[in-house]
């Protein structure tokens, strides 16, 4: 990847700093996030920004080179969040306790998935146990995302 230094800059800024996938805040990781490409290399994606999003080490390893993902709710294949052409708060909400993402459309739903963005794979996911930790700290979530009532 040929991503300049200061359009690494500008991609963690246009970020607000936080993971574009699971909205985790890069001031609370032990190490800066990745760039990673929208559509990937292996598919022809280019390093312009307008490809390139800020991810933490987690997202980026679990989207790899997926574009697409399966939403259980409508049994269909879709593409998977693009935060370049779409709005976080749109497709995404948090748990009534602010420790789970809820995707609320099938991209939300199927990036969910595909990312596993609550860890649900394991029975105390590790992310949910940052989660808890960054919320006493006041870290958490990004005051602008909504929250579910239920």
């Amino acid at each position: 990847m040929t991503v300049s230094s200061a359009s690494r800059q500008r991609i963690r800024q246009r970020a607000a700093f936080l993971c574009e996938y699971c909205h985790s805040s890069e001031e609370a990781s032990a190490s800066l996030f990745t760039i990673d490409h929208l559509i990937p290399q292996s598919l022809g994606g280019a390093d312009t920004e307008d490809n390139l999003a800020l991810a933490c080490h987690r997202c980026n390893s679990r989207r790899y080179n997926f574009i697409d993902g399966f939403d259980s709710e409508t049994q269909t294949i879709c593409s998977l969040f693009n935060p370049r052409v779409q709005n976080w708060r749109e497709h995404f909400i948090w748990s009534a306790d602010r420790q789970r993402i809820i995707g609320i459309t099938p991209i939300g739903r199927a990036t969910v998935e595909r990312l596993d963005l609550n860890d649900e794979r394991h029975d105390e996911g590790s992310i949910q146990r940052a989660r808890r930790l960054w919320i006493r700290g006041g870290w958490h979530p990004p005051a602008e995302d909504p929250i579910s009532d239920s």
